[in-house]
């Protein structure tokens, strides 16, 4: 079974950034499509970023873009979520996912469409 490992997580201040990295140790995720969600206390699991497993399409929720970008290293088996400008309604322990039957990520970013997850980190944006 397809067991995902996210690490990067920690405490920054505000204007700061964090690179997340997912990985899965013994499968390929080439054939993957790759989601970042996150969950703050209190609140729904929600979409953050997905890219996808073809064409490197990608999706970005509105209050993240042009801060986050999403990128996948195939070489490295690994997916990361660059995070800049950094605020404190980020602050929520993000998750990555991945699905092999996810086709249109724009409109497929959504958790329940999701498979297999990963056990999150923690990010804390705070002065």
């Amino acid at each position: 079974q397809l067991q995902l490992v996210e690490s990067g997580g920690g405490l920054v201040q505000p204007g700061g950034s964090l690179r997340l990295s997912c990985t899965a140790p013994g499968f390929t995720l080439d054939y993957y499509a790759i989601g970042w969600f996150r969950q703050a206390p209190g609140k729904e699991r929600e979409g953050v970023s997905c890219i996808s497993s073809s064409d490197g399409s990608t999706y970005y929720a509105d209050s993240v873009k042009g801060r986050f970008t999403i990128s996948r290293d195939n070489a490295k088996n690994t997916v990361y979520l660059q995070m800049n400008n950094l605020k404190p309604e980020d602050t929520a322990v993000y998750y990555c996912a991945a699905d092999w039957g996810i086709t249109t990520v724009q409109a497929m970013c959504v958790p329940d469409l999701f498979g297999s997850w990963g056990q999150g980190t923690q990010v804390t944006v705070s002065s």
